[in-house]
């Protein structure tokens, strides 16, 4: 190419970039990506079951049945489903009354919960959610009790806030479809949920219950499979420490609690806080912080095992560091 083409080429080339710099040609449309409930690669789940219809088991039934997921809801102990049933429809119908709710939007979500005392019911479902007490062993015996009745496309879930996700997956026939799926307490009202990869977890699977976390209408967090993940690896010494303070005497229950809320801007105190979550909870994640990690520094106090030895364990048994058998919780040191 002689000097004078060259020349022309450049000018060519300056001329058509000033057009695109002045919007004299449309830039390229980018491709359109379409819009799915399921992960990238992941499943579309319709069906979810839930094992124990406690305090979290309830309440994850409450928020995927309004998101519009078919539910069954499985617990050993027959009454304990029928609670669980009389508190979701009462958390739904103040839902309602606040307006966050309509009244057809409750009545078709208590339409999509059914509840079982058979553990093999819930084998051919889409998604599996163990919700039940933080114990390894009873964990484990859920999951092997599921194993001879799943279907071939079941993605199992752990609830726990603490024990390894890897060592419970390990159990299975299925660790790259098993997951920790950590909610908050109380899970109609707390928008965070953990997403815990156990070592084997794979992609499909993650992006499967990420979709699953959004169309629930909360945020994800993803966590690596260390002892009590983010929140509970950072919230549950705190609550050991504020139970150290007051073995130690350095202040009563109610001038502990009183001092984080006005003076840290807790929406409620480190001890009242663990009588809600449950003080066997609170014993338990601290054991698995202790051993999983092995530092003093997540020692249990001793307060805090004596409580649960005495089995005041908090709202649930009436009394943990309040006493709630009253109108109004008392202190109890």
């Amino acid at each position: 190419m002689d000097e004078s083409c060259f020349q022309k080429a450049k000018v060519r080339i300056f001329l058509k970039s000033l057009r695109n710099l002045a919007g004299l040609r449309p830039p390229r449309a980018l491709p359109k990506v379409p819009h799915s409930n399921k992960g990238t690669l992941g499943m579309d789940i319709r069906s979810v079951g839930i094992v124990g219809a406690g305090q979290m088991g309830n309440g994850i039934a409450h928020v995927f049945a309004l998101a519009g997921y078919d539910v069954l809801l499985n617990d050993v102990n027959p009454d304990m489903l029928g609670k669980a049933i009389a508190t979701i429809d009462k958390n739904m119908e103040r839902q309602v009354s606040r307006g966050k709710v309509s009244a057809e939007d409750k009545a078709a979500a208590m339409a999509r919960i059914s509840t079982t005392i058979t553990l093999a019911d819930l084998g051919p479902l889409d998604l599996i959610i163990e919700a039940a007490t933080e114990k390894e062993a009873i964990k484990n015996a859920i999951f092997d009790g599921l194993l001879p009745h799943l279907g071939p496309q079941t993605i199992l879930t752990s609830n726990t806030s603490s024990i390894s996700i890897t060592r419970l997956a390990s159990r299975t026939d299925r660790p790259e479809k098993f997951m920790g799926f950590h909610f908050m307490n109380p899970v109609p009202v707390m928008q965070l949920v953990e997403l815990i990869r156990g070592i084997a977890t794979d992609k499909p699977t993650y992006d499967t219950l990420l979709a699953v976390v959004g169309r629930l209408g909360k945020t994800a967090a993803s966590a690596e499979d260390f002892p009590a993940f983010i929140v509970n690896r950072i919230l549950m010494p705190m609550i050991n420490e504020a139970v150290y303070t007051l073995y130690e005497g350095v202040g009563s229950v109610k001038s502990i609690d009183e001092s984080l809320k006005l003076g840290a801007n807790h929406p409620m105190g480190p001890l009242e806080l663990a009588d809600f979550i449950g003080l066997d909870t609170c014993l338990a994640i601290m054991n698995v912080l202790h051993e999983g990690l092995a530092d003093t520094k997540y020692r249990p106090c001793p307060l805090l095992t004596k409580y649960v030895e005495a089995g005041w364990l908090g709202r649930k048994t009436q009394r943990g560091f309040y006493d709630y058998r009253g109108e109004v919780p008392v202190p109890t040191r």
